[in-house]
């Protein structure tokens, strides 16, 4: 026998197997903490009523064992994935990112994680957006404003909890948050008008937007109020984001009216605005006042800081998500969105002569 032939050969069949990572599983957990594995799934599950020493064991043991609980495993036992889909209209919007900041830290602590799609003002794609969270077996969705008609809503609620922000609506299964944006827009007229401005256009948001319309209708109701008659041509079409509110100023400039304060129905538009003032040698607020809407982080560091309405995008989203909380236990959600608050800075100010 050739023992160099063979040599290599033995080599290889003794060579020890791989060594894998031992999978730590809910028995062992439950073995190690001296409980029943459903003991253990009901702790994981925040269902359990159960001392404190013995949750304490269960917890020692997870730690010690670097235990991690499988979201899917959880869900197939216990009928639910501890998820929750959030289908925003843009989620690069800096209102948006400050709503859906507020569902995660309300979320977080009731052990439920958020998953995030975003329609981008599209109804069929928010629709679509809607089915594919439905096909994660999402434990409840909310709708934060955008373009889902009240039908479909109405229908996803037969099936799951739903609550969805910038409208009043009502169904079984279904709660609604509704911002005032009616008051908010008599509150940001009422104000210019206060400062003896007369002449004040408005920067309108998507017409077929609800939150656009009932600021467009407080604007009109506020001047009206007033004895201002209402002028068409002081009102020009934006549509929420920047380059909106730039292009705006420039229609308003090009039709030669005359104004002396501007009252842009979001912040995004308002910044826009402002730039496009400047670009005209418009001083912002000594030749043209400007108010905006939202109070998002950025406005007060505008140049000028801008005075506009504040909406609580951080505590409207957790309170979307409270209130999708409530809805899983069954109960009744009470809960309201605050009202609108006139934040005053640098931007608007007593019109001269």
């Amino acid at each position: 026998m050739d023992m160099k032939n063979s040599t290599p050969h033995r080599s290889r069949a003794m060579a020890p197997p791989k060594r894998t990572a031992k999978v730590v599983t809910l028995d062992h957990v439950a073995e190690l903490a001296g409980v029943s594995p459903s003991t253990v799934s009901r702790i994981l599950n925040g269902t359990a009523v159960v001392s404190e020493s013995k949750k304490k064991s269960v917890e020692n043991a997870i730690a010690k064992l670097g235990f991690v609980p499988n979201p899917v495993a959880r869900g197939l036992a216990g009928g639910r994935t501890f998820s929750i889909g959030v289908v925003t209209g843009a989620i690069d919007s800096p209102f948006y990112g400050a709503a859906l900041r507020g569902v995660e830290d309300e979320l977080d602590p009731a052990g439920y994680n958020a998953l995030f799609v975003s329609g981008h003002w599209n109804e069929a794609v928010e629709t679509r957006c809607l089915e594919i969270l439905r096909g994660r077996r999402v434990d409840g969705i909310i709708a934060l404003t955008g373009r889902l008609s009240d039908q479909a809503l109405k229908t996803c609620a037969k099936s799951i909890p739903v609550v969805v922000t910038g409208r009043l609506l009502k169904a079984a299964g279904l709660f609604s948050l509704n911002f005032n944006n009616f008051e908010g827009g008599c509150l940001a007229t009422q104000h210019l008008i206060d400062l003896g401005h007369q002449r004040i256009a408005f920067i309108a948001g998507p017409p077929d937007h609800p939150d656009a319309n009932e600021r467009q209708r407080g604007y009109r109701a506020a001047l009206e109020a007033a004895g201002i008659n209402y002028e068409p041509g002081l009102t020009v079409a934006g549509a929420f984001h920047e380059v909106s509110g730039l292009l705006a100023v420039d229609r308003l400039l090009e039709s030669r009216q005359r104004f002396t304060a501007i009252f842009a129905a979001n912040d995004q538009m308002a910044a826009g605005a402002a730039l496009g003032l400047h670009r005209h040698s418009l001083r912002v607020p000594e030749d043209v006042s400007l108010v905006g809407f939202d109070d998002v982080p950025t406005s007060q560091y505008a140049t000028p800081p801008l005075t506009t309405i504040h909406q609580p995008a951080y505590h409207l989203g957790r309170l979307a998500a409270s209130a999708m909380l409530q809805l899983l236990v069954g109960d009744k959600p009470t809960l309201q969105v605050p009202s609108p608050v006139l934040i005053c800075r640098e931007s608007s100010r007593l019109r001269n002569g």
